[in-house]
């Protein structure tokens, strides 16, 4: 009877963490929904494709702090994707989740990185684009299948490795 009790002891302190992780995440997405600007919508048509990979959407994160991810609508919901450089912006299209747009004339740079959204990886095992929304600063990480590709969008994004 002991062994039950502490079963549903350790059980029932397990689902009140999960509940007050589940309730912090709707709390940051109210907040950020509020000061945050509505993110652009990918067009009809792109335009042609430049560039393309395969891999994971990491995350966004707002300005310097590769920590503070963006929690509004499903942004920050890790995803297989393609990354996509168009001749009119960068577009993350997710599976199972929205796709992601940012037009060239927000598109501030690129770099690879060791870490974004709480995602730690080997040096260089990221490419974050920085992009802007208004006076918000952004950082939209993507973990490519074939890390080979990034020097190429560091330089066709205008960005220094």
């Amino acid at each position: 009877m002991t062994r039950v009790l502490l079963s549903l002891a350790v059980l029932a302190i397990f689902l009140l963490c999960l509940y007050g992780m589940w309730r912090g995440w709707q709390r940051r997405a109210r907040r950020q929904a509020e000061v945050l600007p509505e993110f652009p919508q990918p067009p009809a048509e792109t335009g042609a494709t430049m560039l393309e990979t395969t891999g994971v959407y990491v995350g966004t994160t707002i300005g310097d702090d590769w920590q503070d991810r963006v929690a509004v609508g499903d942004i920050g919901h890790r995803a297989e994707a393609t990354l996509k450089l168009t001749e009119n912006g960068v577009l993350v299209e997710r599976t199972g989740a929205s796709a992601l747009w940012i037009p060239t004339a927000q598109v501030d740079g690129a770099r690879t990185a060791r870490g974004l959204a709480g995602k730690v990886m080997t040096a260089d095992g990221l490419l974050v684009v920085r992009w802007h929304l208004g006076d918000r600063v952004f950082d939209t990480g993507f973990r490519g299948d074939d890390k080979d590709v990034y020097e190429q969008w560091v330089q066709a994004l205008g960005g220094d490795s």
